[in-house]
């Protein structure tokens, strides 16, 4: 395994030089992977999906180009990568410049960051030295809004700056994501149900506001929805809060969610939180949410008594008008999933439907 290195080419003709910012094309996201052999960037985060993304790359044939977030990435992770490097988490405008000195023109960016202590410690400059490029980003982008789809857009632009492209990090690994139904042998009791239909459009309403991914009800009330802290911590304080047994969590994703990062994932660890938390049934948007280790985290809920249901995040529920002053006034789409029985017919749940509010 060989490592990146920081000196430039010594000739003349600089492909570790970015483009000029005027000619700098649109950031725009590539749905599909390039031909096999194309050499793929993967910049790396926390938890366990860099590595799963790795591997599924490298067993399709892409040599992988990791760069792992400084502080944040498995120690494992550099063992699956052709060429490795460890950058800076402020230190932004060095992420294209190590993957265009290897030729790479596509890149992955996945992995857990921990934005509470990254972007509200007052030490973090301290910590973190942010280099010239992510002080300009934080001007340009993140003065004023520093929400995912901000944090994303800057890194996205920097990167194109060095003719890299970001690909949707969901396309490694499509038998990961969650499936329509319910997926465990365990069901949804009655309660459960009827706390989906209540906490979906809820769900909806701090998707689309950047909320966050997740929130916790039971019997059809909130007992919290995840912010900054992310899921896993969310979900013990859901635990804190509710000591009654059996709640459900929902996680989704935004309408026209941007899968270049911080695509929802769950994975065996929400799991065993879940349990410990008193948690009895995990809803999921189809499609939207990565299940890491899938079939080792389906078999650990039955195993624990938790059921997993596929939801799915019909269109109609998702956008809500400027007109509407409240959910309960708002009129519901019908949200469907898919429900085993003991004969093998698949059945739907619907929510319920809400009159219209009169002009």
């Amino acid at each position: 395994m060989s490592v990146l290195r920081s000196q430039p080419p010594a000739s003349k003709s600089r492909p570790d030089l970015p483009r000029d910012h005027a000619m700098v094309r649109p950031v725009t996201i590539l749905a599909d992977l390039p031909p096999t052999g194309t050499s793929i960037g993967l910049i790396a985060g926390g938890g366990g999906l860099p590595m799963l993304i790795a591997k599924n790359l490298r067993a399709a044939g892409y040599p992988v180009h990791g760069l792992g977030l400084s502080g944040q990435y498995h120690r494992d992770f550099s063992m699956l990568c052709t060429t490795f490097r460890e950058v800076g988490v402020l230190r932004v405008g060095s992420w294209g410049r190590e993957l265009s000195r290897q030729g790479v023109h596509h890149a992955i960016m996945v992995g857990k960051v921990d934005k509470a202590r990254l972007m509200h410690d007052p030490l973090r400059l301290i910590k973190n030295v942010p280099d010239a490029r992510t002080l300009i980003g934080w001007y340009r982008h993140l003065r004023k809004d520093r929400r995912s789809h901000a944090l994303l857009t800057f890194v996205a632009e920097e990167l194109d700056r060095w003719g890299v492209q970001l690909l949707d990090s969901t396309a490694p690994i499509p038998d990961e994501m969650a499936e329509l139904g319910v997926m465990t042998r365990r069901q949804p009791s009655d309660m459960q149900k009827s706390d989906i239909e209540f906490a979906w459009p809820v769900l909806a309403a701090a998707l689309r506001l950047d909320i966050g991914q997740s929130i916790a009800v039971r019997e059809l009330d909130t007992i919290a929805v995840e912010a900054v802290e992310g899921t896993d911590r969310m979900i013990e304080r859901a635990g804190r809060l509710c000591r009654a047994k059996g709640w459900t969590l929902c996680k989704g994703a935004r309408l026209g969610h941007d899968r270049r990062s911080d695509v929802p994932t769950v994975g065996i660890n929400t799991v065993r939180t879940l349990h410990a938390a008193g948690a009895g049934c995990l809803a999921l948007a189809a499609g939207d949410v990565i299940m890491l280790e899938k079939s080792e985290m389906i078999a650990l809920a039955d195993k624990l008594g938790i059921c997993i249901v596929g939801v799915e995040p019909t269109s109609s529920l998702w956008q809500i008008t400027r007109d509407d002053r409240g959910l309960s006034d708002s009129r519901i789409a019908e949200i469907k999933f898919q429900v085993n029985t003991p004969s093998g017919v698949v059945g739907t749940v619907g929510a319920r439907k809400t009159p219209n509010r009169q002009a």
